[in-house]
């Protein structure tokens, strides 16, 4: 009987989740396939970069991880690496994934998060369209139309008030009629061609509709990155700037560590063209006062920050994740990891990998 060890193709294998998966399939005994061109230092500068964490990755993972320095806006070199892989498994974590960069740089956004997407979406419909194919997308599809939702201002955070929302956001919440943030736009069209391609042509996809994903593997950086560049601020005694809302905006965060096996309950058992609100939850969620406070904690140094009035085109005022749908689809999994862990490690991991 033959033991060939099924291939994973992994895209941003170099980022926060990315890198995550290669190490949850790589100790499952898969080949893990990553494709990462460090496109984030481009789009960040030196702060972006993921050079670091793709060593490690090689490194730790040996003849299990082949790198392949790919653009997925390549659509012939995306074709062609389908095809030389003909992965078992696909799961599509390469993006630019900052709303307030996409601004500046809205063809590399498009080109990057809708068309890369669109690119790989028909490559696998070429080589291997029963293999599952796990995207992650974001919340920000819902673009700003969570701050609809009537809200009490509480001591140090943002609350729903509509008991309807107690458990956060379901995937039924419309994302029509609201102003998303270009990457929002690049990330929709994403979105909905992953279920497109899905529901047309039969092909497993899912789509990751991600709160904040973190962890200690993150290159966070002020415009993405939420917890990882909070805690490097902290360490480093540098400013943060807050801005709006307060302070009192809400994140759910979930570890890359709980996003990576969720993927592989999916793989493992996938669906046509589904769709999952993938957070933390309310157990894990948090406003910037509280961040700092947890922080902290955890490090003895007080918070260097600035409040600015002005808060971020279309940011959430409030954004927790309900659980409920992914909870009952696969029921073997949940989160493991609080959100006190998460800084802790966070926290710890500081200095080892800049």
């Amino acid at each position: 009987m033959s033991h060939t060890p099924k291939k994973l193709l992994v895209t941003g294998s170099s980022g926060l989740i990315g890198s995550e998966v290669c190490y949850h399939f790589a100790g499952l005994g898969w080949e893990i396939h990553g494709v990462d061109n460090n496109q984030r230092a481009v789009f960040f500068g030196s702060q972006g970069d993921t050079r670091w964490n793709q060593n490690r990755i090689q490194t730790d993972l040996g003849a299990k991880f082949i790198h392949h320095e790919v653009d997925i806006r390549d659509r012939a070199g995306v074709l062609a690496l389908m095809k030389e892989v003909k992965p078992d498994a696909i799961v599509h974590t390469a993006a630019q994934p900052s709303h307030d960069r996409a601004a500046a740089i809205p063809f590399d956004d498009f080109d990057t998060n809708a068309v890369g997407t669109l690119n790989l979406l028909e490559a696998v419909r070429q080589v291997c369209p029963e293999s599952p194919f796990a995207h992650m997308s974001t919340n920000k599809v819902y673009g700003d139309r969570p701050n609809t939702i009537e809200l009490v201002e509480k001591e140090t955070r943002w609350d729903y008030a509509d008991p309807a929302y107690a458990d956060g956001i379901t995937e039924e919440f419309s994302i029509d009629q609201s102003k998303h943030s270009l990457f929002g736009a690049s990330k929709v069209a994403a979105d909905i061609m992953v279920q497109e391609y899905g529901r047309y042509f039969g092909i497993p996809t899912c789509c990751l509709r991600g709160g904040c994903l973190t962890g200690p593997n993150h290159s966070g950086v002020e415009l993405h990155g939420f917890l990882s560049y909070l805690v490097k601020c902290n360490v480093e005694g540098r400013e943060y700037k807050v801005f709006g809302y307060k302070g009192k905006q809400v994140r759910d965060n979930i570890h890359s560590y709980d996003v990576a096996s969720f993927i592989d309950a999916f793989i493992a058992a996938p669906r046509i063209a589904e769709v999952y609100n993938i957070g933390g939850g309310r157990a894990n969620s948090c406003s910037i006062w509280e961040a700092f406070s947890i922080a902290e904690k955890f490090t003895g140094k007080k918070q260097v920050y600035t409040y600015i009035d002005e808060n971020r085109i279309g940011d959430h005022m409030c954004y927790i994740s309900n659980l409920d749908k992914m909870r009952a689809h696969y029921p073997n999994w949940d989160i493991t990891i609080s959100l006190e862990e998460t800084i802790r490690q966070i926290v710890a991991a500081q200095g080892t990998h800049i």
